[in-house]
């Protein structure tokens, strides 16, 4: 039967730990994960791509050992590696960038790093970033979640000197083409020094901004 082999060291080497994509596993899979919880190299764990389907179909008592948040598909028990450093913005374009924005947010809260997520902030009504400025600027590092034209990124690189991470998503009508214009749009940035993550990846953006952080 196939079981997760757990790198264990990872923390050690590069001071983020390993996390376990739920993606392509069956639900007995992630049992087993939740089951070895609390085991020698197990004291914490953090899920992403759980979707609430399998979590809520999951035993009630596994279910009880870990935080569910079910926008994000996220799960984690115990704390990551690194507490109590840093501070992040995360900055979303829409509401419908929820799922990705909260998978940063969540993801940096497992990490112990202190995160502020502010929502709906898209250049469609340039007062909600204007108004918010001042208090984004006052992190170490910004996390930018848009899809559709992902201008939100070029706005904003242009108006913080933090280092930012941008994540385009797979919101959007037809042309969106499921994240690859915003991926695009944020590729051909003319606000220099912004990095980009892949489609959707809220948890990539995450580690990213945690591994510069704890540098500062």
């Amino acid at each position: 039967m196939f079981r997760v082999l757990f790198d264990h060291a990872r923390a050690a080497r590069i001071g983020l730990p390993e996390a376990v994509l739920c993606q392509g596993k069956s639900r007995r899979v992630i049992e087993d994960l939740l089951e070895a919880l609390g085991t020698p190299g197990m004291e914490s764990l953090l899920l992403t791509r759980l979707e609430a389907e399998v979590f809520f179909s999951l035993p009630p008592r596994l279910r009880a050992r870990v935080d569910y948040h079910e926008l994000s598909r996220t799960a984690f028990a115990g704390p990551g590696a690194g507490r109590g450093s840093g501070n992040v913005a995360v900055v979303s374009a829409g509401t419908a960038d929820g799922g990705v924005a909260w998978e940063a947010a969540r993801t940096l809260e497992y990490l112990g790093i202190r995160h502020t997520l502010y929502e709906d902030s898209g250049v469609a009504g340039l007062w909600r970033l204007a108004g918010r400025l001042e208090d984004i600027n006052a992190a170490q590092a910004v996390i930018v979640v848009a899809g559709m034209d992902a201008a939100l990124a070029s706005v904003l690189g242009g108006l913080t000197p933090k280092p930012l991470f941008a994540v385009p998503t797979s919101v959007g009508y037809g042309a969106a083409r499921q994240g690859e214009t915003a991926l695009a749009c944020m590729l051909a940035s003319c606000a220099p020094g912004v990095a980009v993550l892949n489609i959707d990846n809220g948890y990539g953006a995450a580690c990213a901004a945690a591994r510069v952080v704890r540098l500062l």
